[in-house]
C-alpha cells in the first residue's frame, strides 16, 4: 500500500469537501455566485476553502519531493499531520477566525518539513 499516495488523495478529497461546504453556505446564507462577500459565516468557510487551496500548492509538491529520498510511513505520517491540521483550521476559523493559529501551524509545520526533507534529499542523496 503506497501511504504517500493515499495521503495526496485524502488532501484532494478533503479539498473537495471544502468546496461542497462553500456551495452549501451559498445557499444557507443566501450569497449566489459569483459573489465571494457577504454573510460573515459564508465568507469564513470560502476562506477555508482558498486557504486550503493555497496550501496544497506547497504541500503535495514538496510531498512527492520528500517521498523520493525518505522513509514513506514517515512522510506518510507528517502528511497525515497537514491533515489534521487543515481539518482544525477549518474547524476553529469557521468558528473565531482570531483561533486558527494552532490549525494553521499543524498545517504549515509539516509542509515545511516536507519541503526541507524534499531539499536535503535531493542535495545530499542524489
Amino acid at each position: 500500500m503506497n501511504w504517500v499516495h493515499i495521503v495526496a488523495l485524502l488532501a484532494l478529497i478533503q479539498f473537495i469537501f471544502f468546496g461542497y461546504l462553500v456551495a452549501r453556505a451559498r445557499s444557507q446564507y443566501n450569497v449566489a455566485a459569483p459573489k465571494t462577500t457577504g454573510d460573515e459565516r459564508f465568507e469564513r468557510i470560502l476562506r477555508v476553502q482558498t486557504n486550503t487551496l493555497e496550501q496544497l500548492l506547497i504541500f503535495l509538491p514538496a510531498l512527492f519531493i520528500a517521498a523520493e529520498y525518505w522513509s514513506e510511513g514517515v512522510i506518510a505520517l507528517l502528511g497525515a499531520v497537514y491533515l489534521i491540521g487543515r481539518m482544525v483550521y477549518w474547524r476553529s476559523y469557521t468558528a473565531d477566525p482570531n483561533k486558527r493559529a494552532f490549525g494553521f501551524m499543524l498545517t504549515a509545520a509539516p509542509s515545511f518539513a516536507l519541503i526541507l526533507a524534499g531539499l536535503a534529499g535531493a542535495v545530499f542523496m542524489a
